[in-house]
């Protein structure tokens, strides 16, 4: 599985848990589907300047899309590129709408005990960088997960993942930039694949060569 890529780390994301690396420009982080089931939510934020933050809003306008492919970037709150989807095995099942999960998401679901969620998973995977975020953010690009925008157009419909174990996205890196990741804990609304409910672990590697280069695209302007 992707040979050909050279890492300088690895690491295995928990279930139910979060990691964040560092990248510097032009590095590469690939996320890796063990099981093929699993959700994984992806945030980004600028190293120098944590408060410019990888924006999911700015990302549909730049791209024109709702959701990404390869070749497609990702841009910041300052309307900046910060990641560019440079590989995907998977069948490109992704999504930007859905808010990552927190902890009023599960008591609206009906817990009553504490419950390990996306939104704390950010801040402990920074906090373990040694990063203080100065505000929450629920926009996350939830990569592998599967909404399905209806054919009326304006209705959402939440699937199970698509993909097989060792499918895999590269983001590469087009600022120093820290990038956080949760194995989405997710138990209760049927999103983790087959249908089991079952979080389980991902893993990540920080790419230094070997992935594909794909020229960095403008913003879209109208013809």
């Amino acid at each position: 599985m992707s040979a050909e890529f050279q890492h300088r780390e690895a690491m295995t994301i928990p279930a139910r848990y979060g990691k964040a690396v560092r990248l510097q420009k032009g590095e590469a982080v690939q996320v890796i589907n063990l099981h093929g089931t699993q959700v994984v939510d992806c945030w980004a934020y600028n190293a120098e300047d944590v408060s410019e933050y990888m924006c999911m809003e700015a990302t549909r306008v730049w791209n024109q899309r709702l959701n990404p492919k390869v070749g497609d970037s990702f841009i910041t709150s300052q309307r900046h590129p910060i990641l560019t989807l440079v590989a995907d095995t998977s069948p490109g099942v992704h999504d930007t709408f859905m808010a990552a999960c927190d902890a009023r998401r599960y008591e609206l679901l009906g817990c009553t005990e504490p419950h390990r969620n996306c939104h704390d998973n950010l801040f402990e995977g920074m906090s373990e960088l040694g990063v203080t975020l100065p505000h929450g953010n629920l926009a996350s690009f939830n990569i592998f997960m599967n909404i399905q925008v209806q054919p009326d157009g304006i209705t959402l419909k939440t699937l199970p993942v698509v993909t097989k174990p060792g499918d895999y996205i590269v983001l590469r890196a087009e600022m120093d930039c820290f990038v956080a990741f949760s194995a989405c804990p997710q138990d209760i609304v049927s999103i983790q694949g087959q249908g089991d409910n079952t979080p389980r672990d991902a893993e990540l590697r920080i790419l230094t060569s070997g992935f594909p280069q794909v020229q960095l695209k403008g913003a879209w302007v109208p013809a």
